[in-house]
């Protein structure tokens, strides 16, 4: 059944995205991939790995990863049992360096260089807001368009109105523009600049190669020049562990020399951000 009145191609992209940022985006999920990377865990060595967990927190996490076909539970005998990451996980997280990427370019800068896996986990919240991978992808589609015309796109069947509680919170994020009441409204050069993460996802969800990503009908060509830097609030968070993060495919170039540096690095618990700037993005 359709999600929104996009033609049939489209509107089965959008849900494929976004249901693939629903299995990573919930807390903690990320940190988890990420310390499954190499040989696979028993329980207890994993625990170890994520000790900021609560007791009882690491288990239903652990079967929400399996039920999403990114963890393989192996059971050795009834009392040796391990999970690993599975090998759509590792691709899946070969899209985590095109995230820090567009974090360090758009999100706020502090005093302190934010963990490369808290630019992550950041950004995924900003992405996976209501309604925001379809308004986003017709906004890329048209260029610029109404908030009735956008409502008719993403929500139809809807009282057309619904549309601007998502539709602001795009704006306060950063991600989407307009020049005030009754004016059209179009991507920021941060919306924009989201192509090649989109892509990725894209291709990833649809089964295809990463390397896919830059032929994507929608988000395959991304060339605008960055302007007023969108800002995100944060709240404090447990330190992360120092774990290596997976190896990405030989055949894609590094997205940018933050690789050389384990996701967790940087792993001091980060303060707090100062008060942000008129119509500054909120969590």
């Amino acid at each position: 059944m359709a999600l929104t009145g996009l033609p049939p191609d489209t509107d089965a992209d959008v849900a494929r995205v976004t249901e693939a940022l629903a299995m990573i985006t919930p807390r903690w999920n990320v940190r988890i991939l990420l310390a499954l990377s190499g040989q696979p865990l028993r329980y207890s060595e994993l625990a170890a790995k994520v000790s900021w967990l609560r007791d009882g927190q690491l288990h239903p996490k652990l079967r929400q990863l399996s039920d999403a076909g990114l963890v393989q539970r192996t059971e050795h005998t009834p009392r040796h049992v391990t999970y690993g990451q599975t090998d759509r996980a590792t691709t899946l997280l070969s899209v985590l360096p095109l995230i820090v990427t567009w974090a360090e370019q758009y999100l706020e800068k502090l005093d302190q260089p934010l963990p490369a896996i808290q630019q992550v986990e950041d950004s995924l919240t900003l992405l996976t807001r209501r309604h925001a991978a379809a308004i986003l992808w017709v906004l890329k589609m048209r260029g610029e368009t109404s908030g009735r015309a956008l409502a008719m796109a993403v929500m139809p069947g809807s009282d057309w109105t619904n549309v601007y509680p998502p539709l602001r919170q795009l704006v306060d994020d950063g991600l989407v523009r307009t020049d005030g009441i009754g004016q059209p409204y179009r991507l920021s050069a941060a919306g924009d600049g989201l192509g090649p993460v989109l892509g990725a996802l894209s291709a990833w969800s649809a089964g295809q190669p990463l390397t896919q990503a830059g032929q994507h009908p929608v988000w395959g060509h991304t060339a605008v020049a960055p302007e007023q830097r969108m800002w995100l609030s944060s709240q404090a968070r447990t330190p992360a562990p120092t774990t290596t993060p997976a190896p990405y495919p030989t055949d894609q170039t590094p997205p940018t020399a933050w690789q050389r540096n384990a996701l967790f690095s940087h792993a001091t618990p980060p303060r707090p951000l100062a008060a942000l700037p008129t119509r500054g993005p909120r969590r």
